[in-house]
C-alpha cells in the first residue's frame, strides 16, 4: 500500500507567502454547494524537493534508521518551479459530510463497494499482533468503507478509504453541476500549497518537533496502540488516536489546514522516481503515464519524517486506504453560475 504504511516549544511562525497575484493583498474565497471553502492562491515561484543530504536529514530526525532516509531520493533533485496561474484549493480536506452529500447527489457509487471488495480498517486484534513485513490494518473486507475505517467519525472528520477514481468522479460531478473545472491538485501545486512561502520540512519549520501542536501524526496519543513504533511518534499528544476534525489545527500563511497529516491526499500526478530530473520548469504536471498516482502529506499515523512538504507517496488508483482522503483544486477560470462568494447569497 505504497512506500510507508505506518507512520510512526511552539511552532515557528510560517512564512510569509508569495506576494499575491491581486493588489487588495487577500485571496478571495469561494464557497460551493458541498460547503468547500476554496482559498485562492496566487500564481508563484517556489523550490520543489529536498536540497539537503542524508546526514542532514538525520541529525533533523535522529530516530529514524538511516536505511530509510537513503530511500528519498525522489525528492531529488531540488529544482524552481513557476506556477504561471492563481488556483483555488479547497481549505480542508473532504469531509465524511460532504463525501455523503456527494453521494447522495450524484448517485456515485463509491470503488470499495461498487466493485465488492471493500477497504481497509482498523482492528485492534490486529494491531496488537502485527508482526514487521505484515499489513497493519484489516482488509480488503467488504466490512470496512468510506461509512466505516474500524474507528468512530463525525461529519466534520476527513473521508478515508477514497479511491483516486473516487476523487475523480466528485471532481467530474462538481465541475458539471458548479460551472468551474474541480481537478485533483498537481504535486507542484500541493508543494507550493503546503509550502506557503516557507523552506523547510514542515510550513513550521525543521525537525519532528516543529509539528507540536501544529498537525494530526503518529504521535503520543497514538503510540500505545501500536507499540513497535513509539520510537517513531511525535512524543507530545495531538489530542486524537485517529483522524481529527478538519482545521483542528492552526493553518499555513495560505490559510490551509491540514496539509501535514490527519490524511494523506491524492494528487493528478503518475509517479517517476526521476520525475523531478525530467520536470517542466512552468506548471509541471508529472509523467504522462505510470502504474501508481502520487498522494501527499501524511495521515495521523505516519511518522513525522513521512508528513514532511518534500516527501512522495504513492498508490495504485484504485486503492481504498484508512490513512488515505481527498482535498480538491478549482482553476481560477471567470466567476460563472454555481460557487457562490463567501458571504455572499
Amino acid at each position: 500500500m505504497g512506500r510507508c504504511l505506518s507512520s510512526p516549544p511552539c511552532p515557528a511562525a510560517p512564512a510569509a507567502p508569495p506576494a499575491p497575484d491581486r493588489p487588495d493583498a487577500t485571496p478571495p474565497v469561494v464557497v460551493n454547494r458541498l460547503g468547500m471553502v476554496m482559498q485562492r492562491l496566487p500564481a508563484g515561484v517556489f523550490t520543489m524537493g529536498r536540497s539537503d543530504d542524508v546526514d542532514a536529514l538525520a541529525r533533523r530526525f535522529p530516530g529514524v534508521e538511516r536505511a530509510r532516509l537513503e530511500e528519498l531520493g525522489d525528492e531529488q533533485p531540488a529544482h524552481e518551479v513557476r506556477l504561471t496561474r492563481p488556483f483555488y484549493m479547497a481549505r480542508h480536506e473532504v469531509t465524511v459530510g460532504q463525501f455523503r452529500a456527494f453521494l447522495a447527489a450524484s448517485g456515485h457509487v463509491p470503488e470499495s463497494i461498487a466493485d465488492g471488495t471493500g477497504a481497509y480498517g482498523h482492528d485492534p486484534s490486529r494491531a496488537a499482533r502485527w508482526q514487521a513485513g505484515g499489513e497493519v490494518f484489516a482488509g480488503r473486507d467488504p466490512r470496512w468503507s468510506w461509512a466505516d475505517p474500524g474507528f468512530p467519525q463525525r461529519d466534520d472528520h476527513p473521508v478515508v478509504n477514497v479511491t483516486w477514481n473516487d476523487a475523480q468522479a466528485m471532481a467530474r460531478w462538481l465541475s458539471a453541476t458548479e460551472g468551474r473545472r474541480y481537478r485533483l491538485p498537481t504535486e507542484a501545486e500541493w508543494e507550493y500549497a503546503c509550502r506557503a512561502g516557507s523552506r523547510g520540512d514542515f510550513h513550521t519549520g525543521d525537525g519532528a518537533q516543529a509539528l507540536a501542536g501544529a498537525a494530526n501524526v503518529f504521535d503520543a496519543d497514538a503510540a500505545p496502540h501500536w507499540p513497535p513504533w513509539q520510537a517513531q511518534a511525535l512524543p507530545v499528544p495531538d489530542g486524537h488516536v485517529f483522524t481529527a476534525p478538519v482545521g483542528s489545527y492552526p493553518p499555513n500563511a495560505f490559510g490551509l489546514f491540514d496539509l501535514h497529516g490527519n490524511v494523506w491526499e491524492w494528487t493528478a500526478d503518475w509517479y517517476a522516481e526521476d520525475a523531478y530530473a525530467h520536470a517542466a520548469a512552468d506548471d509541471p504536471a508529472g509523467p504522462a503515464s505510470g502504474r501508481v498516482r502520487v498522494r501527499r502529506g501524511g495521515s495521523w499515523h505516519t511518522w513525522p519524517v513521512y508528513a514532511r512538504c518534500a516527501y512522495r507517496n504513492v498508490n495504485s488508483p484504485s486503492t481504498r486506504y484508512v490513512l488515505v482522503g481527498i482535498r480538491l483544486v478549482m482553476d481560477a477560470d471567470p466567476p460563472g453560475p454555481g460557487p457562490r462568494p463567501a458571504g455572499g447569497p
